[in-house]
């Protein structure tokens, strides 16, 4: 089906060739961006840099890399023949796994959220995280003096796309997108061999791997705190199923969801009951316990997908819908008992502020000739002259470029909380 020519195309045909392949220039120029640089100042649950027993985004994404290179891995080896006709390279997989948080702004899913509200009263496409990283990797990023963005192949371009649609005004193409009309060209470009609103293989393996890392690493993050209440997720079956099911009424549903959760309770409570129901202090026998759950649980769930070698369907996997019901049931818990206790709402709403106040700063004072205001930080002024930049698109790359440190201080300069150095320009 596929021709290395088609896959490793670029629209640009920047840089020089050298002993590694098109794919492996693709993952390299990520991991060297800035863009993946900010992501050790971005939020993946908690704040950056409130402990280190968090993680930042930026771990995250090293660890959904991992997960998705050995994930191709495996089904490169196992289906060799239904690998080579959908695509599959480990190298363009970890590139996509590199790249697909790259657009998150500061404070995580808050930012996203308050910036979209913002954005969308003057451009239709708002502000979405996926999009935002898409942006970057073919617009935002700076690598060749005559052409914008990385220049990346189509396949990891295709492979960067989670949602591979533009919004649209209902339905889930309305709550997720992977790009805005100002990069029509490039999306087109990648997806020139996929006229479907599937994902590619490549894209279908770098959104298990990140659902698999967000739903065992971050419980484990929030175990070695002790936040996370074991005795009441065992008691609550029922409140944690009903979340889960997200307002359906299918039965079966509910049967396969409860299913999952007795499963994982017999597994935890189990095998692991005096990890759970001891206080986490951080000793040997317990931290080992703890990377054996992590490891044991991570194993198990690469093993849940596989290639679709259906020639006829442009589905591009088969999915274990036990085990991906067990990973919602992983997800579910970390909702219901960390990102919706007061105190992370609490630190949400000041980091609303933030970016609302940023927003209105960049926003309502007058720009100079060149197209930005003043005080704009001089690392973010080249984003003006895009091309396909509405005034808003502007702003919100101004803000969703910062890291979070970046963000605060900018904030307390331009309100005033802190006046701060001349000597010191925040942003660099």
């Amino acid at each position: 089906m596929w021709s290395d020519t088609d896959r490793s195309a670029r629209q640009h045909r920047k840089g020089t060739g050298d002993q590694r392949s098109d794919f492996e220039r693709d993952r390299d120029r990520i991991l060297y961006s800035s863009a993946f640089h900010r992501l050790a100042g971005i939020t993946q649950i908690v704040r950056a840099g409130e402990a280190n027993v968090f993680h930042t985004r930026q771990q995250h994404t090293i660890k959904v890399a991992q997960v998705g290179r050995r994930l191709a891995q495996k089904l490169v080896r196992e289906q060799a023949k239904a690998a080579a006709f959908r695509g599959l390279d480990p190298e363009v997989v970890e590139a996509a796994c590199l790249a697909h948080d790259l657009g998150h702004p500061p404070f995580g899913h808050i930012g996203e959220h308050t910036l979209d509200e913002l954005v969308i009263r003057h451009d239709d496409d708002g502000f979405e995280g996926n999009a935002q990283s898409f942006r970057i990797l073919t617009k935002l990023a700076i690598r060749f003096p005559d052409a914008d963005g990385m220049d990346l192949t189509r396949a990891t371009l295709a492979a960067s796309l989670k949602y591979p649609w533009y919004r649209q005004k209902t339905g889930k193409q309305a709550r997720k997108w992977s790009a805005y009309q100002s990069e029509a060209d490039d999306f087109q470009f990648a997806r020139a061999f996929h006229q479907h609103a599937e994902k590619t293989l490549e894209a279908e393996l770098m959104d298990w791997a990140d659902d698999v890392a967000y739903s065992v690493h971050d419980l484990e993050d929030f175990h070695r705190c002790n936040a996370l209440p074991w005795q009441k997720v065992f008691a609550e079956k029922d409140k944690i199923i009903d979340h889960a099911m997200g307002g359906s009424k299918d039965p079966v549903r509910r049967v396969a969801l409860t299913e999952a959760y007795n499963r994982l309770k017999e597994f935890l409570d189990g095998t692991y009951s005096i990890l759970l129901s001891e206080p986490y202090e951080g000793a040997r026998e317990q931290r080992e316990q703890l990377r054996r759950l992590t490891s044991t649980l991570i194993g198990k769930y690469i093993g849940a997908i596989s290639i679709n070698d259906n020639p006829s369907q442009e589905k591009a996997v088969k999915f274990d819908e036990d085990l991906v019901n067990e990973v919602q049931i992983l997800k579910q818990i970390t909702r219901d008992y960390i990102i919706g206790s007061p105190t992370l709402a609490a630190q949400q709403h000041g980091q609303k502020k933030i970016i609302t106040d940023l927003y209105d700063a960049l926003t309502s004072h007058p720009h100079n000739p060149d197209g930005y205001p003043p005080f704009l930080p001089v690392r973010l002024r080249y984003l003006r002259p895009i091309a396909g930049t509405s005034p808003a698109r502007f702003v919100a790359d101004c803000i969703a470029s910062l890291s979070e440190s970046e963000a605060i201080a900018l904030h307390s300069r331009l309100t005033g909380a802190a006046t701060g150095s001349v000597l010191d320009p925040i942003v660099r």
